[in-house]
């Protein structure tokens, strides 16, 4: 068994108690596969109950495209700020970026690599740049159960990688749905 796995379990939950001392709010029992990139403002973050997060992602909670008029009197006091939520039952997906003044509705899935500039409402997937609802949880749980292929249960529970590498072939391209 490989220590990685262990210390980069102890590392996220360490990094993410020093982040709860920097004002961070997010509930006992949400999952961290990495450590997301708060940004500077922890403390305009809050992270519902049962969620999910994927590595890379990031929240941003400024604008700093603001420096660019700054020196300018008539900008020079300009500052963007605004509160994340990420509501109840949430996933974010791997490399996510999600903008200030963004709330994640319960229920709902941010896709891969989708930059949130908008908010997202309860029970959808939402995916792409700019991220837009795709189709709705139910659907999506559709979805996913009409492309899932057949396989043995138990033997995935005791050995995952001998499963899937017999269910997936290298180099194929995403399963779609039946």
């Amino acid at each position: 068994m490989s220590l990685f796995g262990p210390l980069l379990h102890a590392w996220v939950k360490l990094r993410i108690a020093l982040l709860r001392g920097e004002g961070l709010t997010v509930a006992d029992d949400c999952r961290f596969h990495g450590v997301p990139a708060f940004g500077s403002e922890p403390y305009l973050i809050t992270i519902g109950k049962h969620v999910a997060i994927a590595a890379n992602v990031t929240f941003i909670t400024h604008d700093g495209g603001t420096h660019v008029f700054r020196e300018q009197e008539r900008y020079k006091d300009v500052i963007k700020y605004g509160r994340i939520k990420v509501l109840d039952n949430c996933v974010l997906g791997y490399g996510a970026t999600i903008l200030p003044g963004v709330t994640i509705g319960p229920n709902s899935v941010v896709g891969a690599g989708a930059v949130v500039t908008r908010s997202v409402p309860p029970n959808v997937l939402a995916a792409g740049n700019p991220a837009k609802p795709v189709m709705t949880i139910n659907q999506y749980a559709e979805w996913s159960l009409a492309s899932t292929p057949s396989y043995d249960v138990q033997e995935y529970l005791t050995d995952k990688r001998s499963v899937l590498e017999k269910i997936t072939v290298k180099g194929a391209a995403r399963a779609e749905p039946k």
